[in-house]
């Protein structure tokens, strides 16, 4: 991990599910977004410290060697990418219909995002943990941890949900 510091701030990153549809419901969507945060980092070369999954939103800690605007279209691009494509392939319409959207300049027809992702630096040691901890604590606070106990059962006995992503 780097030293966080003003000039090398670590990125914490929110972003929102379209009309905040509740997109990572299913195990099969939660696994491929979580393919898709280790495909991204390898790709667009950026670490990714810390992240987790809601029903209709992410959060991730990364590093700031690329701009902000570069890690939020490797990561909300591949995941879109892989989730869409998965249910082109299945043949979820219904769900399809919902991420519609008018095709743009580039011919896309559908959109998983809200296109105001939030990103604020983090520029100390103390403020890292912060968000981590809230990264680690957002599952438990939405009671997510009750459906995940009976998935992971004595894992989640102690109460504890790790969703920390650490690069080797």
């Amino acid at each position: 991990m780097h030293a966080i510091s003003r000039d090398a701030p670590a990125l914490y990153i929110t972003a929102v599910a379209k009309d905040r549809l509740s997109v990572f419901q299913t195990n099969t969507i939660k696994v491929i977004a979580c393919k898709a945060f280790d495909e991204a980092r390898p790709s667009g070369g950026f670490a990714i410290y810390a992240y987790v999954l809601m029903p209709d939103h992410f959060h991730a800690i990364t590093d700031s060697f690329l701009k902000p605007s570069k890690v939020i279209q490797y990561l909300n691009g591949i995941i879109s990418r892989r989730v869409i494509d998965h249910l082109k392939e299945r043949g979820h319409n219904a769900s399809l219909q919902k991420l519609q959207r008018e095709s743009g300049t580039r011919g896309h027809r559908y959109s998983l995002w809200d296109h105001h992702s939030n990103v604020l630096p983090i520029f100390s040691e103390d403020m890292f943990m912060q968000k981590v901890n809230y990264i680690h604590r957002n599952p438990l606070r939405a009671d997510l941890w009750k459906k995940l106990k009976t998935i992971f059962g004595r894992v989640l006995e102690s109460g504890s949900v790790v969703r920390l992503k650490m690069n080797p």
